[in-house]
């Protein structure tokens, strides 16, 4: 039988460690719902496995223990789902070295598995449009569908953050000639606050579905929801919803069934890339904390690295390159003199004089 690793005297219990952890990774840290959801499960599993060896604390678990539970995991998980679990894992026992639970850190010695990331899913600029031009109705499900399209590939806000827009947060500029179209403010990771601008199709998209918003609106039982877009039954749009209806309009509109919210962002990024905005400029735009995560997002087309390379390689046969020098001809030899005839001698001096 194992030996039993309980808990020392006045030393946490595992799983009221990793509680105490969630609540401050919630409000401390105040990491985005789907963050908290996300390490809550992976170290939940951590605790399972633990338990199920007889581990009841935080400073019971060594580095053997750590190793068993990836080990355990690599049966079932991708690398990706891996490697966010160690990140779980790290977060927990650094909050519980700075609340002086434990003294060293295990995780410290765990290798991160490298994920393969593949190329994101991408549209190019006719499925873009036909995407979001796909809801061409009168009704108000497809003015609020066009509006919701015209919003995440305009801005490239992620999909909590346009179920999270309210009335308040969407402010429409007059259309003049340069053609802004409005801004929003959006509320992304960490609670960090940002505006993303919107372009003048989008701007007319969503005052087209202000005049629907209330129809839908009022099914709503209770108090009215502030929510800028909105179920058939009023209530505020949730992710999944949104899901559903870019793989639907992405499906009838450009054949691509594949399509999700994130492709839109990504599609977003990469189309402003392809038109030469500054890479700050789209991690500003975007939310991303790192300048790295903006690269990892933004996949450079191969028209676009194409016109680079046309326009800044030297050699490059593009307008304005160095000219090229012409082809000379290869060098004719030169003639030869005709052959002198050579004399035959006394005999055909003979024949010559009777010839005569």
């Amino acid at each position: 039988m194992p030996r039993l690793k309980s808990t020392a005297p006045g030393e946490p219990g595992l799983e009221l460690t990793v509680s105490r952890f969630v609540v401050a990774l919630e409000h401390e840290r105040r990491a985005s719902p789907h963050t908290v959801s996300a390490y809550r499960r992976d170290l939940a599993q951590l605790v399972a496995f633990a338990s199920a060896r007889n581990v009841r604390s935080i400073a019971a678990i060594d580095l053997y223990l750590l190793r068993g539970w990836l080990a355990e995991l690599s049966r079932t998980h991708e690398t990706s789902s891996i490697a966010r679990k160690i990140s779980a894992a790290r977060a927990l026992f650094k909050h519980a070295i700075r609340n002086a639970v434990i003294e060293d850190d295990p995780t410290a010695l765990l290798g991160t598995p490298k994920a393969r990331r593949g190329l994101p899913t991408l549209l190019n600029v006719d499925e873009a449009k036909s995407t979001v031009e796909e809801p061409a109705g009168d009704d108000a499900t497809d003015a609020r569908d066009h509006a919701l399209l015209e919003v995440l590939y305009a801005s490239g806000v992620r999909v909590s953050e346009v179920c999270g827009l309210d009335l308040r947060d969407v402010s429409l500029d007059d259309q003049g000639s340069d053609g802004s179209g409005g801004q929003l403010r959006v509320l992304g990771k960490g609670n960090k606050e940002r505006t993303a601008p919107i372009g003048a199709s989008a701007a007319r998209a969503i005052e087209a579905w202000l005049l629907f918003r209330d129809e839908l609106a009022a099914k709503k039982r209770g108090a009215p929801d502030g929510a800028l877009f909105l179920s058939t039954r009023g209530a505020r749009l949730n992710p999944r919803a949104v899901q559903r209806i870019v793989r639907m309009r992405g499906t009838l509109g450009a054949g691509r069934s594949d399509l999700h919210p994130h492709a839109l962002r990504h599609t977003c990024a990469t189309h402003m890339l392809d038109g030469g905005a500054d890479l700050r400029v789209i991690q500003e735009m975007l939310g991303h904390a790192s300048l790295s995560t903006t690269q990892r997002y933004t996949h450079v087309s191969i028209e676009h690295l194409v016109r680079v390379y046309d326009k800044a390689h030297p050699l490059a046969n593009s307008p304005g390159a160095s000219p090229q020098p012409a082809p000379q001809p290869a060098p004719q030899p030169a003639p030869q003199p005709a052959p002198v005839p050579v004399s035959a001698g006394p005999e055909a001096s003979r024949d010559r004089e009777r010839r005569r």
